[in-house]
């Protein structure tokens, strides 16, 4: 019997947890609240982020017992590969695992937390990476939610000849693509700048943080809003997609090398009505 590796490693329905190496802090103000050097990744069952969690002895600040906030998470319609998830927008205090919330309080501010009822992770504590102001992994800025050590990105410089329609528009067209591959996602096309209609496009207000790539700027088109994006000052690992155009697989009309790749079901996919 063979299992396809992808399967192995996003086992969504359980809880999943794994050490790291690093020291880990987290900053509310002046005070680091989190400083850890035994701290684990958690996932909760229907996640595909995991969050920080930690001894209680290193967190600086009293941990209270609080009532649920939310009540027991779903998993979200949209499939990610083969399997229904908790989307990575739904907050913190939504919790898929048997435990108890709880109220991390440092001098005037309140973080949440949660005491998962696992034995194997007795006496830690997940930590809400939204509830202080900066997280770092050793001594560098982390962003958006903690990395994961399983997830990476890939870019490939390539000559495939690149479309990109809407509404039977060309918004680009291209043979200079760099492939960006990030698993389980579809492989993002980033285009130069030069090779896009950009006089069809908006820029938008909107901003969006990635663990791996950094901060993205996006743009609009004609009926599609915030439909393709930008890495103006990306993180290293994505340094050379630097100013490059990409546009949603999943709202777009792609053709590559003559074939048209329709359009994947992901959380990024429009919602029905």
């Amino acid at each position: 019997m063979t299992l396809r590796l992808r399967q192995a490693l996003m086992q969504l329905g359980d809880l999943r947890y794994e050490p790291i190496d690093k020291r880990i802090r987290g900053v509310a103000g002046d005070r680091a609240v989190i400083d850890s050097r035994r701290a684990v990744l958690v996932w909760e069952p229907g996640r595909v982020v995991p969050h920080y969690a930690v001894p209680e002895d290193d967190v600086d600040g009293q941990i209270l017992t609080a009532p649920p906030e939310e009540p027991p998470a779903t998993p979200d319609d949209t499939p990610l590969g083969e399997h229904r998830i908790v989307d990575p927008t739904v907050p913190f205090t939504v919790h898929t695992a048997d435990g108890q919330p709880v109220t991390i309080r440092a001098g005037d501010r309140e973080v949440a937390g949660f005491r998962p009822a696992d034995p194997a992770l007795a006496e830690y504590v997940l930590v809400d990476f939204g509830g202080v102001d900066a997280w770092y992994e050793e001594d560098e800025r982390n962003v958006a939610h903690p990395r994961d050590p399983f997830h990476r990105i890939d870019i490939l410089h390539s000559s495939r000849h690149v479309r990109v329609e809407v509404g039977g528009v060309v918004l680009a067209d291209t043979t200079r693509p760099y492939l960006l591959f990030e698993p389980p996602l579809p492989v993002r096309y980033y285009l130069p700048a030069d090779d896009v209609r950009t006089d069809l496009l908006t820029p938008s207000d909107t901003r969006t943080w990635c663990a791996y790539k950094g901060q993205a700027s996006y743009w609009s088109a004609p009926g599609e809003a915030d439909v393709a994006w930008t890495y103006r000052e990306p993180l290293r690992e994505a340094a050379e997609v630097t100013d490059r155009i990409a546009f949603f697989n999943e709202r777009v009309d792609l053709v590559v090398d003559g074939e048209s790749l329709g359009r994947p079901v992901t959380p990024w996919s429009p919602r029905p009505d």
